[in-house]
């Protein structure tokens, strides 16, 4: 994973770490949590130097989000990829990046089985984490053409056969915001034939 992705998840990496809800967490709670989540990113898009809105040619604006809903939090079954193949996905700008695929992730949606192939980056970080390129029924409309990108936290135990994903958490790579900046796309695979109505839409140039 290259330092401009590494850059995107650091964007949520607090979120990630509380990923896991607590027994009882209410609705309330939990979007009182995402809602959090969401100035965090706001707060270091406005203020990191390495904020694609750092360059004095692109004018930040308030980032767009669908409602949170909790429905759209899911434990998924997890499949591992024994081989741990390379991958090399396209970027926005006609290169490419090298992941390896560490396996895939069933669940439902709207009682509809859904599967993504779960990402390890080439290049490992701290903590380490997996990660997710998809698109969905609302990509090129509601959200980002390009699609949207998860953070999921890396198993903790050998043998571990779920992992969780909140959709909500969903986010758009840099290159929604400044196209000087390389984003990887969607693998054919994670392209879901579902709208995905939560986490972050289009941004508004």
């Amino acid at each position: 994973m290259n330092k401009i992705v590494l850059a995107i998840v650091g964007l949520v990496s607090i979120g990630i770490l509380v990923y896991a809800l607590q027994g009882g967490e209410s609705e309330e709670d939990y979007t009182e949590r995402i809602l959090k989540e969401r100035e965090n990113i706001r707060n270091f898009l406005r203020g990191s130097d390495e904020s694609p809105f750092a360059s004095e040619d692109v004018l930040f604006k308030e980032l767009n989000y669908y409602e949170p809903d909790p429905a759209y939090q899911v434990t998924a079954r997890l499949e591992r990829v024994e081989d741990h193949k390379l991958l090399t996905l396209p970027t926005s700008d006609g290169k490419e990046e090298k992941y390896i695929r560490y396996g895939y992730a069933d669940f439902e949606i709207d009682e509809q089985p859904q599967r993504l192939l779960v990402l390890q980056p080439f290049e490992q970080q701290q903590p380490p984490m997996l990660f997710v390129t998809f698109a969905d029924a609302t990509s090129g409309e509601e959200t980002y053409g390009g699609g949207r990108y998860l953070n999921v936290e890396m198993p903790g135990r050998t043998g571990q056969k779920s992992l969780k994903l909140d959709f909500n958490l969903a986010y758009n790579p840099y290159c929604a915001y400044n196209p000087t900046f390389s984003c990887p796309l969607p693998p054919q695979e994670n392209v879901l034939n579902i709208p995905i109505p939560v986490g972050e839409k289009n941004f508004d140039e």
